[in-house]
């Protein structure tokens, strides 16, 4: 193609020259023949245009045959991401912390004189604000496909920390009660024996009850009767947990005793929980409890029977029952104590609840309550969620007694006592960060 074209363009130079020697000719000589001006002039215009167009396809193919320029042809490198920042899952690894902060609002139709509501747990304040109380959670799980070594240090702070570990004796005597705020620490190792042997060891929650002591994991606001007088807090000792399959697992226990991390007598206190959870509506938990509780005495047992029972029928509605027998020998003198309790929640949705729970106890030696008497009591819950994290709740309740037990005014005493609680508890995890 470039030669046809260069051709073209010689021809056309040639033929320029003749005409410029014709033309040259004819002005500066007289020739013999001479051609029409007319026809001497369309020629020249003619190839002068040929030319013109010449030119102009020469520069379009030189344009096209030049290389891009280098701006154009090597591309811009995009801009590197800047390097992220630390994340709190990255700082924390395994490890969860998470927490609650628990304060409420208490009043009592008798106002007692001393401010304090008689036979109710971490909820004792009449007539005034309460810290029920503040946790903090460090908690790593063991896993058997990473390290089976795991731990759980549970700190509390407040009301609720404060009964708790009430009965806990110092280890000397300027140490006393030395793990107050400690409400749970335990190391865990998953033995790789079957599907994995859970044992833990330290100081941990009972397992009995239907009722805990953070307030957020219950159905009410208060405790019930039988958390507060049927069964112990905490123990400080070992377990072994082992799931035979999901649907049972059984747990047994060899501690200390009831509510001492540092024992009371050379004896220990035995146990197991057997849980069976057929389906994903129903549960039962029973509890056995046995060993020497009274101060440098091994030979007298106590022994507590715990039961309990969950049952949803659908995703709205929930119940649960609750049943304890415990037997003693203080002083060498046989007593037992004996309740049963009755929750039912209904969860419309996401921030509303209500709660009912009925309860009945009998404390036939008065080694629990401090006097021989028949408790009931009936509490109604009101739950309203707030900001999805914040959660509130109003609550009645009536307590009442065949003897009178609960303070009254100035110096006197009823068989019955009426409150209204309002409470607030936030929580918050690390989980929700990862």
């Amino acid at each position: 193609m470039k030669r046809a074209f260069r051709r073209r363009v010689v021809i056309c130079a040639m033929s320029l020259g003749i005409i410029s020697g014709s033309v040259s000719q004819v002005f500066g000589q007289a020739d013999p023949a001479p051609q029409s001006s007319p026809d001497l002039a369309g020629r020249i215009d003619s190839l002068e245009k040929q030319l013109a167009d010449l030119k102009s396809q020469l520069e379009a193919q030189k344009a096209a045959a030049a290389p891009a320029p280098a701006a154009a042809a090597v591309a811009t490198p995009a801009a590197a991401p800047a390097p992220a920042g630390p994340t709190l899952a990255g700082l924390l690894g395994p490890t969860t912390l998470s927490g609650f902060v628990d304060v409420y609002y208490g009043y009592n139709s008798n106002q007692p004189a001393g401010r304090t509501t008689a036979f109710r747990n971490f909820d004792i304040n009449s007539g005034q604000f309460g810290l029920n109380m503040i946790e903090l959670v460090a908690d790593k799980a063991p896993d058997a496909t990473a390290s089976r070594v795991g731990y759980h240090i549970a700190l509390g702070f407040g009301q609720a920390m404060n009964i708790v570990n009430s009965t806990e004796p110092g280890q000397f005597a300027t140490e006393s009660n030395f793990d107050q705020y400690l409400k749970e620490g335990y190391l865990e190792y998953l033995a790789p024996v079957g599907k994995g042997l859970q044992i833990n060891v330290g100081k941990f929650v009972t397992p009995a009850g239907a009722e805990v002591i953070e307030t957020k994991d219950n159905w009410n606001y208060s405790r019930g009767m039988l958390f507060a007088l049927a069964i112990p807090y905490f123990h400080f000792g070992a377990s072994a947990k082992y799931a035979f399959n999901p649907k049972f697992a059984l747990t047994g226990y060899l501690v200390n005793g009831w509510n001492n991390s540092i024992d009371n007598n050379t004896g220990k206190t035995t146990g197991f929980s057997a849980a069976w959870t057929p389906n994903s509506k129903f549960s039962f938990i029973q509890n056995y409890l046995v060993g020497p509780e009274q101060n440098d005495n091994n030979g007298d047992f106590r022994h507590l029977f715990d039961s309990v029972a969950t049952y949803s029928p659908n995703s709205k509605l929930s119940l649960m029952a609750n049943y304890d027998f415990g037997q003693d020998h203080p002083g060498g003198v046989s007593a037992h104590w004996s309740g049963i309790a009755g929750y039912a929640k209904y969860t419309p949705n996401a921030k509303w609840a209500a709660a009912v729970r009925g309860e009945y106890f009998s404390d036939n030696g008065g080694t629990q309550s401090g006097t021989p008497q028949k408790l009931k009591e009936f509490t109604f819950t009101l739950q309203r969620m707030l900001a999805s994290k914040i959660m509130t709740r109003l609550e009645f309740r009536r307590d009442m007694s065949d003897q009178p037990v609960f303070p009254y005014g100035t110096n006197l005493l009823k068989d019955a006592q009426n409150t209204v609680t309002v409470g607030m508890v936030y929580a918050f995890s690390s989980a929700d960060a990862k």
